[in-house]
């Protein structure tokens, strides 16, 4: 019989934290949670708090004696830990806003994990990851990472290639959400079909199957178009993606190709909120103040219906699913982000990939797709060097070399303000990321201000 095992969630006071704690709480039977670590910042205590009371009172209503513990001291909760999960945001929903609020200012696009906005969560986050594997190497050296934080594919990739920590996986809600609602759109369940993925973090496809080997990914394509839910984040807004696009390319893309093969609308209604409700960082800060108004109710002990509204609904699926498959070696189909081996021939080997996957005691092994046709080659493989460049800038400093990333990425028209939009988020960004702080000076010695008023005061305020 194996241990009972020991769980560390870095980011412990987030909203999302009583989704994790129901998955683990399902799956007691088959992955005995010996202790339940939650740990946070200094900044996050009262969320910390709250939440961690939340997560007592359902352990508390569960069959299962877990004990809870809170902790703003990292090292403490990591001896001897068996799988430490990372769900932290550095520079908290305030971070996000700018993220959003900069390019949307020049026109471009502002979005939690693409374009402008996406690299700088990874500038901000990849230095935070590294020095938590540096402590994990040192007190739990033999535990599991698995990493939810966002971007999850570049702050995963980090891991394996700066931190040289192989036992890491990936995770995202997305193809979860896909693999629950696609089968009831052709009138099968999942355990009747077969699914293969393939791509990047936010940036993948994926084709069905039936148990006879008939691809029926066309079935699911056609009925998108008869208005059944294909399961569409609830954080995306829904346009269609063009029917002969997908009938030529015979894969389904994720919800966040949308941002690419439909940029023109995408742009459009972002701008349209940044201009009248706010930014979906905006919006989803108001959803949290009510979550965790929610979660002081000492009666609650449950998640609550309101978390759905969130765009990583379901995520515990993957996470604890995760974990319990490695646990127990029970070789599960997830879709992971992992290192590449060959299974998507068209990017390097040492990379990571966001794939389908047999989860068990040796983690990921990754399920060969085989090569892309040129259009999906095309954007993967400008993808991926896009994210190269942002993972060794947020580890150098070369503000050259996150230059060149702003260039190449397909949300980032290349030009003046291009380089503007990377100058004020360096300002904006300031107190995360040291590793630029030579440049940061030299900029604000040249007098560089951020254009957006919120944004801005946010900075003044040091928030």
């Amino acid at each position: 019989m194996k241990n009972a095992v020991k769980i560390v969630t870095i980011g412990g006071g987030s909203s999302y934290t009583p989704e994790l704690m129901e998955g683990f709480i399902k799956r007691y039977e088959k992955l005995p949670i010996k202790e339940m670590w939650l740990v946070d910042i200094e900044d996050g205590k009262e969320k910390l708090e709250i939440v961690g009371a939340m997560a007592q009172r359902m352990w508390d209503a569960s069959p299962y004696d877990v004990k809870v513990h809170l902790t703003l001291d990292r090292r403490e909760a990591l001896k001897d830990a068996d799988f430490v999960t990372t769900q932290f945001r550095v520079g908290l929903l305030n971070a996000r806003i700018k993220d959003e609020r900069i390019p949307f200012s020049y026109g471009m696009l502002g979005q939690e994990t693409n374009g402008a906005g996406g690299m700088f969560k990874a500038l901000r986050t990849i230095p935070v990851i590294l020095s938590i594997v540096e402590d994990m190497k040192e007190l739990c050296p033999d535990a599991w990472l698995v990493n939810f934080t966002n971007p999850s594919g570049m702050v995963t990739e980090a891991v394996m290639k700066y931190g040289q920590w192989d036992k890491v996986i990936g995770l995202c809600n997305v193809p979860v959400s896909a693999m629950m609602k696609e089968p009831e759109m052709i009138g099968k369940t999942l355990d009747e079909l077969v699914y293969k993925f393939a791509g990047l973090n936010h940036f993948h496809w994926h084709k069905v199957f039936d148990l006879n080997g008939n691809d029926v990914t066309q079935q699911i394509i056609d009925a998108m178009y008869e208005g059944k839910d294909g399961g569409i984040p609830a954080n995306i807004h829904a346009v269609s993606y063009f029917k002969e696009q997908l009938n030529a390319m015979k894969m389904l893309p994720c919800g966040y190709h949308r941002y690419y093969y439909r940029q023109q609308e995408m742009l459009a209604h972002g701008i349209e909120e940044f201009n009248t409700i706010g930014t979906r960082g905006q919006q989803v800060k108001q959803t949290e103040e009510e979550l965790f108004e929610l979660y002081k109710d000492p009666a609650l002990n449950y998640k609550p219906e309101q978390l759905t509204k969130r765009g990583g609904t379901h995520y515990s699926d993957a996470a604890c699913e995760t974990i319990a498959s490695i646990y127990a070696n029970s070789n599960t189909h997830m879709v992971v982000t992992t290192k590449n081996n060959g299974a998507v021939p068209d990017l390097p080997a040492d990379c990571a990939v966001e794939v389908s996957a047999f989860i068990g005691s040796a983690g990921a092994r990754a399920i060969a797709f085989g090569s892309l046709e040129p259009a999906e080659r095309g954007w993967l493989q400008c993808m991926k060097n896009m994210e190269m460049c942002v993972e060794e800038a947020a580890v150098t400093g070369d503000y050259g070399l996150a230059l060149q990333a702003f260039i190449l990425n397909p949300q980032v028209p290349s030009g003046e303000n291009a380089k503007r939009v990377l100058d004020e988020l360096l300002i904006a960004h300031k107190k995360y990321l040291p590793q630029f702080a030579d440049k940061i000076t030299e900029l604000e010695a040249a007098g560089v201000t951020i254009k957006d008023d919120v944004a801005r005061e946010l900075t003044e305020k040091g928030l």
